[in-house]
């Protein structure tokens, strides 16, 4: 499907339809450009003729990604999740485990047991992307409608806006151990601080501003180009993390802690919760990612490109590197007797206590390649993610780079620095993105592989005429099933978050437990609430509506290599060529008809 094949046909005098809607090619009608259009406007040859809602739902980063720049095989997500994994903050979500006092055998286990969840949730969305080679602010169309849609882009732009920024932060951390490994270990201590805030100190903002400043110019390259850098990291930062790892346990006499890091262990009837809530954490962590994987899956070469590659890669990798940074901390607490929240604190101790030529070269090189861990991490899981959503904002104004670039812009304006005063404040952080997140993602899901059973209908995605699919009869562009489901599922989580967060307000202590379970609240009751009704209110261009009861799978592969110019045509033509494109019962693909 997508194919909106028509004939192509002159029109009287031999006129095409492109000059008949002021759509000739940019050499036909060459004028002067200001500066404005030239340097704030996104405009080229399509937007001729386009109306500012047409403009606003499409542009070249928007548009369904053609077969010469689907260059994503299953190595290259292989390679992506590899970068992925191995970072700090991936690192400091296992080890929220051990401040609230499980032993490391525990938080590994169930580390494996959320990322295995997340890594089922990745395929599920990804499959969206990859067979309809369209991003998440396209994909969400449908199921929120055409301009609801942007709720839910809004609060994944936000989101990763703030996750971006606290990432950064989480870097002083490598960039510290590099500055003193050079300049002396004492070097926090030279510079004096003339910041009044008791979780930032001018050494730290010059760190925050070092790395910030290294992280601006890959900004620039294009997503389907930046696969290179997660190649890059998934070589060398593998590396450096096992070489960390052994370099600690040799400082340890290869002796770990293998109880509590605590000092006070959870009592039994306490255990179960504590293991839920670092469970929930690793899920947590893959809230953003969950959604918005088809930012990246519409660029798979094949149906299978991010099948396996993910589903095996993700709980296995995460795993894997979680295990190093506990086995870390637990030998650091070995050596020092701290509860180290990350494994670059330790690094940082030993450069303190054993500032030897060899020591300061070790540390130098470990902290340079998470230097890149979190460059790779930061780039693929929030400024890309930032970039891609703000182009369904304000397409006229932003593409994918301006995106990133305004992304890492407002990073300054978060503080992350006071969200990251803990590890306490770091998991409400977590929680958060679970909460609004979940929600979209069951919603999401439920549309896509129960109501639609894999039928998207792309030139309607594009469209905000009210023949539209995805326009749910409304001149607003809103699905009030997918808005219900929302709201019903962040409600029960609400009262723990703000429990949380406020100091002086208490509630019963089973709201707490179900703001513990915040994911799968969320997910599980947008999935069901949504389901069921579409099922008693089906949307209108679903391929049956008895979807619970009937079988039947009409997913396909989309040709859309001649989408854009297609696309143009019926988005120009009266609306009743809407209709008569997408009404032809066949799912696989539309047969030609005459304009």
């Amino acid at each position: 499907m997508v194919g909106i094949n028509h004939k192509r046909e002159p029109h009287d005098g031999g006129t095409t339809r492109s000059d008949e809607y002021g759509l000739a090619s940019a050499s036909e009608h060459t004028k002067p450009v200001g500066f404005y259009r030239r340097h704030v406007l996104l405009s080229d040859a399509q937007h001729e003729g386009m109306s500012l809602t047409d403009t606003f739902l499409y542009n070249h980063d928007l548009k369904p990604v053609e077969e010469k720049r689907r260059l994503w095989s299953a190595f290259n997500f292989v390679c992506f999740w590899t970068a992925d994994s191995i970072n700090l903050n991936n690192f400091q979500v296992a080890a929220t485990g051990l401040q609230l006092g499980l032993t490391w055998w525990q938080c590994w286990l169930s580390i494996w047991i959320g990322y295995f969840l997340a890594g089922a949730l990745v395929v599920l969305t990804s499959r969206i992307g990859s067979h309809y080679h369209i991003s998440f602010p396209v994909v969400i169309r449908s199921s929120f409608g055409i301009f609801f849609s942007l709720w839910p882009v809004l609060n994944r732009v936000l989101l990763a806006v703030i996750w971006y920024s606290v990432q950064c932060f989480v870097s002083v951390g490598p960039v510290s151990v590099a500055l003193k490994a050079v300049f002396g270990k004492d070097l926090e201590e030279r510079i004096p601080s003339h910041i009044n805030n008791p979780n930032l100190t001018t050494y730290q903002l010059i760190c925050f501003l070092i790395f910030w400043t290294l992280s601006f110019p890959f900004l620039l390259v294009s997503p389907h180009k930046i696969r290179h850098l997660f190649t890059v990291k998934a070589v060398v930062v593998p590396i450096a993390s096992f070489a960390m790892l052994f370099w600690v346990l040799s400082k340890s006499h290869w002796k770990i802690e293998l109880g509590s890091l605590t000092g006070n262990a959870p009592m039994k009837t306490s255990v179960g919760w504590a293991f839920v809530r670092s469970t929930m954490n690793s899920l947590a962590n893959f809230a953003t990612l969950i959604i918005n994987l088809p930012d990246f899956a519409r660029f798979a070469k094949t149906r299978r490109s991010a099948l396996w590659s993910q589903l095996i890669s993700i709980p296995l990798l995460f795993s894997v590197t979680s295990l190093v940074g506990l086995l870390t901390n637990a030998a650091g607490y070995k050596i020092f007797a701290v509860n180290y929240w990350s494994p670059m604190e330790v690094i940082e101790r030993i450069l303190e206590t054993q500032y030897t030529a060899a020591t300061r070269a070790g540390a130098f090189f470990i902290a340079v390649a998470f230097m890149l861990a979190q460059l790779g991490t930061n780039i693929s899981a929030n400024s890309l993610a930032a970039g891609t959503d703000m182009t369904a904002l304000l397409p006229r104004f932003i593409n994918i780079r301006r995106g990133s670039v305004i992304c890492a812009i407002l990073a300054w304006c978060i503080c992350p620095w006071n969200l990251m005063s803990s590890s306490s404040r770091f998991t409400e952080t977590l929680s958060a993105y679970a909460i609004f997140l979940s929600t979209i993602g069951g919603v999401m899901i439920a549309d896509y592989y129960i109501v639609r059973r894999g039928s998207l209908k792309l030139e309607h995605l594009y469209s905000a005429k009210a023949s539209s699919y995805y326009m749910y009869g409304t001149k607003f562009g809103i699905n009030f099933r997918a808005l219900a489901a929302y709201l019903v599922g962040i409600a029960p989580c609400m009262p723990g978050f703000v429990a949380s967060v406020a100091e002086h307000v208490t509630i019963p202590k089973w709201l707490m437990e179900i703001y513990y379970l915040n994911y799968w609240i969320g997910f599980g009751l947008a999935f069901v609430v949504y389901t069921a009704l579409s099922y008693f209110i089906p949307p209108k261009g679903i391929p049956t509506r008895k979807f619970l009861t009937e079988r039947g799978w009409y997913e396909t592969w989309a040709e859309v290599e001649d989408f854009e110019e297609e696309w143009l045509k019926s988005t120009h033509a009266p609306s009743v060529l809407l209709d008569q494109v997408s009404s032809d019962a066949s799912i696989g693909s539309l047969q030609d008809k005459k304009v």
